[in-house]
């Protein structure tokens, strides 16, 4: 087994032109993904349905996301985390135009 460490600030992308997603580790059973976005959002009318759950925070910058159905929104900030169950539609609404927003995400059956 190796075990190396990373920071898991460096190198962050501009994101400039769209959200970028980077997988840090892959295991049987989940994934946990680094993503960053600067004024990204899911494009209108479409919704993200997957059936792992999802377990994400804000680490720097904020975020809003709209679950399908409910009306429900969630404004995220830097520390704060929300589990999404699978099956659950969801979209970001919006993130910071301008500045990073970065998340740490983490799918999987839970």
């Amino acid at each position: 087994m190796k075990i190396k460490q990373r920071s898991f600030f460096s190198g962050l992308p501009a994101a400039r032109d769209r959200e970028a997603f980077r997988v840090l580790q892959k295991e049987k059973g989940f994934r946990i993904e680094r993503i960053v976005s600067r004024g990204q959002a899911t494009p209108a009318g479409r919704w993200l349905c997957s059936k792992a759950a999802e377990w994400v925070i804000v680490l720097r910058g904020r975020a809003r996301l709209l679950f399908k159905g409910t009306g429900k929104k969630l404004t995220l900030k830097a520390g704060d985390y929300v589990f999404i169950p699978g099956g659950t539609c969801h979209r970001v609404d919006w993130t910071v135009p301008g500045r990073r927003t970065v998340w740490l995400a983490v799918h999987g059956a839970f």
